[in-house]
């Protein structure tokens, strides 16, 4: 799994012009997902950004994490983020999950992160959607799962 986690003062994502997911204070998680994923890594990346100190204290030090903050996350689905744009001018999309492999551990993932204490919003998996955000800082960061859960 592949999450661009944004710092968000506010962000919304809206479907044919209704808003369907809407939070304050928190994180935008843009994820994707690909063939070898499954719940234990949906499992570990909810706790990771359940965990990720990336709002400053007092100090202004990046010392506060979503809950001390009583911040929320949007989780929104994208496969383009397993896009391969090393050849040609036209991105294949062959590493991203199949939509039946995907939602369920979009589902399982979001979840998770609602078993941490975190309030979740979504997306609507597979719809067009128009996400805005208002990024705080901007501090954006990308985290995957794989090699980075053998150092936990």
């Amino acid at each position: 799994m592949r999450a661009v986690i944004q710092r968000v003062s506010e962000a919304s994502v809206g479907v044919d012009g209704a808003v369907v997911g809407q939070i304050g204070r928190g994180f935008l998680v843009l994820l994707g997902i690909t063939h070898g994923d499954g719940e234990a890594e949906a499992a570990w990346l909810a706790k990771k950004i359940a965990g990720l100190r990336l709002f400053e204290d007092a100090d202004g030090k990046m010392n506060l994490g979503l809950a001390d903050v009583g911040g929320a996350v949007l989780a929104v689905s994208q496969f383009t983020l397993y896009g391969d744009a090393a050849k040609g001018r036209r991105p294949s999309f062959i590493q991203a999950a199949r939509p039946e492999q995907a939602q369920p551990l979009y589902e399982t993932f979001c979840a998770a992160l609602a078993a941490e204490g975190i309030p979740v919003a979504q997306g609507v998996f597979r719809a067009y959607m128009q996400v805005a955000l208002v990024n705080d800082g901007p501090v954006t960061l990308i985290v995957e799962t794989g090699a980075q859960t053998d150092r936990e």
